[in-house]
């Protein structure tokens, strides 16, 4: 159990905490604090709850995540992903069945752990998960229009096409005040940057707007409308459940443990690369399962971790778990002395602002990437988001999984003994007349999704170690999309240590997808033989 389960803030406390990393810790941990603010409240109201819902979660779970995680540096939260699933769940089951919903989901994170699942995250291929987030961000986006514009629709369908067949019967009825607001809301919160990295510009939104319309008694809906008064306090309360209905509640108990594992291991991932870290992967889903159990009873929704507030906590000096743990105790603050106040924010502030959440979602950039990649990739790609905003999120990766296993089984079953030629097999395979500074890896089969995690781990390890890199790989048939995302990984990282890394052997369409995304033909060889005549010539 004891290498199962062990929460990365007691291994850094027993190894030693300076005042100076305390410092710095506390200090990103406030700015995570104010930044997590507005997005707590937009999260929840988006999700059909009340605003101190959200913040409650960021607190209460917040907090439990990065004392119990796996990852030195993960912010936990509720987040836009949870959006869409929260708030059909609600529909169907109301505020009560969602709360047990989510106390189920946290058993069944914790019993992923256990059984140590977290290394399976390696087996979603990256279409997938970029159909599924952008698919994601589109129907974030598409709930946001009601109140960005200020129309008068009394129940928005819960279809993604009907949502657009009613703004569009209702759009004479825009509110121009609505939509400036909404509009200046996206500037100030894409363009402060600009002015202050420190104070983040949805906070800055938020502030400004909301003074804006008290001062000029603007006729536009607040939190106040739909939700009165904002309570400054947090109390625990028992969800009501009876025995005999708890079934009902494993579908939706299902969606949010699947979403909570994938999107908290991918922030993890993420964090890992800012850090050049390592996290735990299991602990990282016990932690989310003891978090997601606690958080209902004070009246919390789902929590994961947040690739945003992550990333923003990283930037802002953030290297422990006691940031995470600060930037929770900043929101206590801010609910206890100050949360009467946000009942005063616009609906359409918040709209703006989860607009560009939407758009940050979206990995628009990943998504046309994917298309330059194989016919393959392409249809999960599709697949995917079209069921995720069509139908339904899990369904979508459902089916993604699945549909991805196939294709890889056709594309294996296709390949002639002459589709991978070994261009360079001639070459001596004395590896230890290689001068020193100059590391060797060769990959072996297809550098696909389920091998990509490992192959690239291994390369950087090997990478760091040396001047230089030849990675061989004749024995390599083909590369999909995840695995072109993890090398070009992998090459970021070593070129920006200035390491040269050199890439031979590979056959004509390797060579041809490599360059197609953007690799340097000058570091694509046929031959071994060349690739290290030029990688010592580089060395003198």
């Amino acid at each position: 159990m004891n290498l199962l389960f062990q929460p990365k803030l007691f291994s850094i406390l027993k190894s030693g905490y300076t005042k100076q990393q305390l410092i710095s810790d506390t200090l990103a941990g406030i700015v995570v604090g104010i930044v997590a603010l507005p997005l707590a409240i937009a999260f929840a109201v988006a999700s059909g709850v009340s605003p101190e819902k959200g913040i409650i979660t960021a607190i209460v779970a917040g907090f439990l995540i990065s004392l119990l995680g796996g990852s030195r540096v993960q912010i936990g939260g509720p987040t836009g992903a949870y959006i869409v699933i929260l708030f059909a769940i609600i529909q169907q089951y109301g505020l009560n069945g969602l709360l047990i919903s989510t106390i189920m989901a946290g058993f069944m994170l914790i019993a992923f752990g256990l059984l140590r699942l977290g290394s399976l995250l390696k087996f979603f291929p990256q279409p997938l998960v970029t159909g599924f987030t952008s698919g994601i961000a589109l129907v974030i986006f598409a709930t946001q229009i009601k109140d960005a514009l200020g129309l008068s629709v009394d129940k928005v369908p819960a279809d993604f096409i009907s949502k657009f067949g009613s703004y569009a019967s209702n759009i004479h009825s825009t509110n121009i005040t609505t939509l400036v607001i909404t509009v200046a809301t996206i500037l100030i919160t894409i363009y402060w940057s600009k002015i202050s990295k420190r104070i983040p510009g949805s906070f800055v939104a938020i502030l400004i707007m909301t003074v804006a319309v008290q001062l000029f008694h603007l006729p536009v809906s607040s939190i106040e409308t739909f939700f009165g008064d904002i309570p400054s306090t947090i109390s625990l309360s028992m969800p009501q459940f009876q025995w005999s209905e708890l079934h009902n509640y494993i579908q939706p108990a299902i969606t949010i443990a699947l979403l909570g594992s994938i999107e908290s291991l991918l922030s993890a991932v993420v964090a890992d690369g800012m850090i050049s870290g390592n996290h735990r992967s299991n602990t990282e889903l016990i932690a989310q399962g003891v978090a997601n159990i606690v958080t209902p009873f004070f009246g919390g929704i789902p929590a994961t971790g947040a690739i945003a507030r992550t990333a923003t906590n990283v930037k802002n000096g953030g290297r422990t778990p006691v940031a995470g743990m600060m930037h929770a105790i900043t929101l206590l603050v801010i609910m206890l002395f100050a949360g009467q106040w946000a009942k005063l924010i616009p609906m359409s502030c918040l709209a703006g602002i989860l607009i560009v959440v939407a758009y940050n979602m979206s990995e628009w950039r990943s998504f046309v990437a994917i298309f330059r990649s194989s016919f393959f990739d392409i249809i999960v790609l599709l697949t995917t988001f079209l069921l995720t905003v069509l139908v339904d999120l899990t369904i979508a990766i459902e089916v993604g999984v699945v549909l991805s296993a196939l294709l890889f089984m056709k594309r294996m079953a296709d390949l002639k003994p002459e589709a991978a030629p070994c261009v360079d097999s001639d070459v001596i395979e004395d590896y230890s007349a290689i001068p020193k500074g100059i590391g060797i890896y060769e990959v072996s089969g297809p550098f696909f999704f389920a091998s990509a995690k490992q192959y690239s781990e291994v390369l950087t390890t090997i990478g760091l170690k040396h001047k230089a890199m030849i990675i061989r790989m004749r024995h390599v048939p083909f590369i999909d999309a995840t695995g072109m995302q993890n090398l070009q990984s992998v090459l970021k990282t070593l070129q920006h240590r200035k390491i040269q890394v050199i890439i031979s052997g590979v056959n004509p369409q390797v060579k041809e997808d490599l360059i197609k995304t953007g690799i340097d033909q000058k570091f694509i060889f046929d031959r071994f033989e060349s690739a290290l005549n030029t990688t010592k010539s580089q060395l003198g």
